[in-house]
């Protein structure tokens, strides 16, 4: 025992001689500057990231390498009940080339001295094949998987993230030294600074919905009754269409209004049952973040994504805010058979017998054939069906909360989901009618990058055509119409094409010889 205290006596003055020389040391130092940049600065497709680092040692510091680097990093987290699993994958790495001429000589920085090196970075329009390589069920995954993603967890607003999903670029200068024992290069300086990126991101076409995509409600019925034990007035069926893009500007401030189409169809139970009358429509989003520790193969909001992603190794995260919805303006009801509309719809088979029932379907199928396609007893006053569409205008807000576009990479997608709720009120039945669309949001492209980056002070060039694009004109080319015409032309009387104006005065030249010339020929020949 008292060998071990001993022990112990001996080891304290040298660790605690130990931290204070670790306390003492100072750390070489970097500096990363970026010309016009900000905290609140947002850089998109085709901006120029430009600056310098500069590197003030305190003390003598030995290297062979220096490497500045934009990087574009995606990183998850699962909390497991056995140990957290943390995934990083690098999306984009930028090198910034140094000439050999650059390096000091010998490859020392020496102690108060400052060295400057300058770097210019441009964010690309879409990432190398390389970027995902894991298997994804078709090419359109593996589309969206090469495009940049939106910085994710990094605004001053919330953004709906959660800590479990982060996507970060950074900026950052390294230093290394090769070991000669060992052959492996060491890492001696580093520093970096992130910056903001929404990339450029168009409009996608919409989604294909179907019954067993449990994230959407495209359309929903609802019984219309005064009391539970009061006689029904009818059945009211509510369908959306999908709506477009609610398109973002470059820095993210604000986002253009959408619309959303909505049909209706009510099957009055009686004769003498009215239309019921729309008494308003609200409107909030759901922001979806899905993150997984290996490669997504697949589009995580379609399909069963619930069972999908509550697997070990997979997670989602959502929030949810308000929305603002305009006046969707005056409904005009119209009749029809509902015969003539089962007809027109294309449904063969009669639904559930439930007096609430959801139908998911994609944009295609309208109010009228949802409500024809319900079930229902075969009366005279149930062959009418009244008939009526509304566009809701619904504006994003991008004041309270920081919106990213809508994303699907190799390791993190974000969706959204747009709730429509319709109030009804018809003869004292009220009902109310909640769907549930996908909104995506994209980032509108510069016509220009340079006015672009002039517009936020990077002032950044022009991009060059991809070489997907470079495809696509090439193909557009060579589908491109060719349009046949004769040329204008006119005769005169005495046989001569009149060339240069419009009245046969200029150079002429002889006309072509007829059919009538061909049969003078023909008989002259076999005179012979």
């Amino acid at each position: 025992m008292s060998s071990v205290t001993s022990s112990e006596q001996s080891k304290a003055p040298t660790l605690g001689g130990y931290a204070r020389k670790l306390s003492i040391k100072t750390k070489p130092s970097i500096t990363i500057h970026i010309n016009n940049h900000y905290r609140s600065k947002v850089y998109t497709t085709g901006d120029e990231v430009s600056g310098y680092a500069t590197i003030s040692p305190q003390s003598d510091v030995r290297f062979d390498t220096l490497q500045i680097a934009l990087l574009g990093t995606s990183k998850t987290r699962m909390d497991a009940v056995n140990i957290p699993q943390a995934t990083a994958h690098t999306f984009l790495k930028l090198l910034m080339p140094i000439p050999e001429s650059s390096y000091p000589v010998p490859r020392i920085f020496e102690a108060g001295m400052n060295y400057t090196v300058p770097f210019t970075f441009v964010i690309p329009s879409t990432l190398t094949l390389g970027a995902c390589s894991h298997h994804v069920a078709n090419e359109s995954i593996q589309e969206h998987h090469v495009r940049l993603p939106p910085t994710v967890g990094s605004w001053e607003k919330d953004d709906f993230a959660p800590n479990m999903s982060r996507v970060q670029y950074v900026v950052k200068a390294r230093a290394y030294r090769d070991e000669e024992s060992s052959g492996v290069s060491t890492k001696v300086m580093e520093a970096g600074r992130e910056i903001r990126v929404l990339p450029a991101a168009p409009e996608d076409p919409p989604l294909s919905i179907t019954k067993h995509d449990d994230l959407y409600t495209m359309a929903k019925s609802k019984t219309l009754r005064r009391t539970i034990l009061s006689p029904r007035s009818g059945r009211v069926t509510v369908t959306a269409q999908q709506p477009g893009a609610a398109m973002m500007s470059p820095d993210g401030q604000t986002i253009a209004p959408t619309a959303v189409p909505l049909d209706l169809a009510f099957e009055p139970a009686s004769g003498d049952a009215r239309p019921p009358e729309v008494t308003g429509v609200s409107s909030k989003i759901t922001a979806v973040t899905y993150f997984s520790a290996v490669g997504i193969n697949h589009y995580p909001n379609l399909k069963s994504w619930r069972r999908s992603f509550g697997s070990e190794g997979r997670g989602s995260y959502s929030g949810t805010t308000s929305a603002s919805t305009g006046p969707a303006g005056a409904v005009r009801w119209t009749r029809q058979l509902a015969a003539q509309a089962r007809r027109d719809s294309g449904y063969g088979s009669e639904g559930p017998s439930s007096s609430d029932t959801d139908h998911s379907g994609n944009r295609l199928v309208t109010a009228a054939a949802a409500a024809a396609a319900a079930p229902k007893k075969r009366k005279a006053e149930s062959s009418i069906v009244h008939t009526a569409r509304l566009r809701v205008p619904v504006q994003v807000p991008a004041a309270k909360k920081a919106f990213v576009p809508t994303f699907h990479s190799c390791i993190a997608s974000r969706v959204y989901v747009l709730w429509l709720t319709v109030s009804l009120s018809a003869g004292g039945a009220t009902a109310h009618v909640t769907l549930g669309v996908p909104l995506q949001i994209g980032v509108t492209g510069s016509s220009s990058s340079g006015a672009a980056g002039e517009d936020r002070g990077g002032g950044g060039p022009e991009m060059p055509p991809t070489f997907q694009e470079f495809e696509e004109a090439e193909a557009d080319e060579y589908w491109r119409p060719r349009v046949l015409g004769l040329p204008a032309v006119e005769f005169d009387r005495s046989g001569v094409v009149g060339a240069g104006n419009g009245n046969g005065a200029g150079a002429g030249v002889e006309v072509l010889p007829g059919y009538a010339d061909l049969e003078y020929r023909r008989r002259t020949v076999a005179a012979h």
